[in-house]
């Protein structure tokens, strides 16, 4: 019987403990109903018990999930446009020429970007080569070719007849500016 209590007497120590540490990491204060948890042990409701900020720990805004951005958005929806054929004029879903790939790619992001590649050169902010992000849209050979900047050099675009929505790195045609949505 004298271990029975001494296991208890233990248990209530961790517990204890647990919930002392936990008050120390807590970065929130739980309405008073609220379920505390504590990582390894196990969730605990206790009346009444609210846990106050602790000075000095600053409530910190919560890192952009990945693909949040729009142009992140366009990437993925271009993405899974690889392969699909070249049709002049097209502007998907299943063929595209160049402009109607990065309309459409905008589009599935919920941004409405002009038709020709040439307007899709004039519009959105200018960037720098040096300065691209996945998702801004890249014009080649004065401006009458687009694509959408997809990351580490390299551009998914259509680019011409007999040849499907592809990867191509930035380097394999003339670079003429970039535009960010």
């Amino acid at each position: 019987m004298a271990s029975q209590v001494s296991k208890r007497n233990v248990r209530r120590a961790v517990v204890a403990g647990a919930l002392a540490v936990g008050a120390l990491t807590a970065t929130a204060a739980p309405a008073a109903a609220d379920p505390i948890t504590i990582p390894g042990v196990g969730t605990f409701e206790i009346p009444g018990v609210v846990i106050p900020q602790i000075p000095g720990v600053p409530n910190l805004p919560a890192p952009p999930a990945p693909g949040s951005t729009a142009g992140d958005k366009a990437v993925q929806a271009a993405q899974t446009k690889l392969g699909s054929p070249y049709v002049y004029g097209a502007a998907g879903p299943n063929s595209f020429d160049c402009s109607g790939l990065v309309q459409w790619a905008f589009r599935q992001a919920g941004l409405n970007l002009p038709r020709t590649s040439y307007a899709q050169a004039a519009a959105g902010t200018p960037v720098s080569q040096s300065d691209l992000r996945p998702g801004d849209v890249i014009s080649f050979y004065g401006g009458s070719h687009s694509g959408i900047y997809a990351g580490n050099g390299n551009v998914i675009h259509a680019s011409t007849e007999g040849q499907p929505v592809k990867l191509a790195p930035i380097a394999s045609m003339p670079f003429d500016g970039a535009r960010r949505y």
